[in-house]
């Protein structure tokens, strides 16, 4: 480990309790060098657990735009920029945002990567990056209340208020039409459009402002009542109805087991030895042996694929000896009908 890294731990703080007689947690020993983590995925996830389990932290992986957040990723696109506090400083949350290549509906990607490392990565990083030993540190760099990141966006609103009968106590607030423009903030973003809330007078309005995702489309209307109708798209495909197509195999006991690739007999032999040594990390498996996979040798996977085209011949094998055998029943069937 370089001589920067086993600096002052970034420029964390002590975190300390003046008033509470609790004991102050410490650090443990690290359980690998960083340099190992890094290198080796499942060495990086046993670690990171049992690191948190030695704390009594909560431990739960992440989940942004609908799939697992890599924390191992994370980690390492953090510290091979100087940790927790130098990212912060040097504002690179951006950066290291891109690497993951979000979809466009994920708003605030920088905000989210910065809150879950704080919580899952940046004691694991003062242990095993800055070698850190006694109490806890809290990180000099927090969050603010006015964070740029989560600062609400303004919006102009195009809204119908219902029909009201107004009184020259309460004139309408546009003559001359029932539409006009006001101006509100964005609470929130989904795949469809956004949250929105908007101030007229008095009154607050809290409402769902639809957009569609192809260029040209009209926009969406409001209904007699005032709520938003939201936009239907035409030029999609609808999914077709009726049934999912059932397996021959479920439907005939004697059709032939279909073959598998060689990649599939890879999986299932490593997915047993991990079941064996991990089993209550079975979320992880498919992208660990994904990885293990990539990492094999032409002439180590060479022996797999030559399995996987002999199953293919199996499978072929069999099946023209399963049409085979139906061909024969029918022509049975029709003689026995003939005589």
């Amino acid at each position: 480990m370089s001589s920067g890294n086993e600096s002052t731990p970034s420029q964390a703080t002590i975190e300390t309790t003046a008033t509470s007689p609790v004991k102050v947690k410490e650090y443990p020993e690290p359980l690998a060098s960083h340099e190992d983590v890094v290198k080796d995925l499942s060495l990086f996830w046993d670690t990171l657990r049992r690191f948190h389990s030695m704390l009594a932290t909560k431990f739960m992986i992440p989940v942004i735009g609908g799939k697992e957040l890599d924390l191992h990723v994370l980690y390492v696109e953090v510290t091979r920029r100087g940790g927790y506090e130098k990212v912060v400083t040097e504002k690179k949350w951006r950066e290291v945002g891109g690497v993951f290549r979000f979809s466009a509906t994920t708003t605030s990607a920088s905000f989210v990567l910065r809150k879950h490392y704080l919580n899952l990565l940046f004691h694991y990083e003062q242990v095993h990056l800055f070698n850190a030993r006694g109490p806890l540190l809290h990180p000099t760099a927090t969050f603010h209340a006015k964070d740029p990141s989560t600062s609400k966006e303004m919006a102009l609103v195009q809204y119908t208020p219902p029909s009201i009968g107004y009184t020259s106590s309460h004139p309408p607030p546009c003559q001359g039409s029932s539409s006009f423009t006001a101006i509100g903030t964005i609470e929130g973003k989904f795949d469809c459009g956004y949250l929105v809330k908007v101030k007229l007078g008095s009154e607050i309005l809290n409402g769902v402002l639809y957009h569609s995702a192809q260029p040209g489309p009209p926009s969406p209307v409001a209904d007699p009542n005032g709520s938003v109708v939201p936009y239907v798209e035409t030029g999609r495909r609808r999914r077709r109805s009726g049934k999912r197509r059932r397996s021959r195999r479920r439907e005939d006991p004697n059709y032939p087991k279909p073959n598998r690739s060689g990649y599939n007999f890879f999986f299932a032999e490593k997915h047993c030895k991990l079941k064996s040594l991990y089993p209550n990390k079975e979320r992880e498996f498919t992208k660990i042996i994904g990885e293990s996979w990539s990492n094999l040798s032409a002439e180590e996977r060479m022996v797999y694929q030559k399995i996987g085209l002999e199953d293919k011949e199996r499978y072929q094998r069999e099946l023209n000896e399963y049409r085979e055998k139906l061909r024969l029943s029918a022509a049975d069937e029709t003689n026995v009908r003939v005589l």
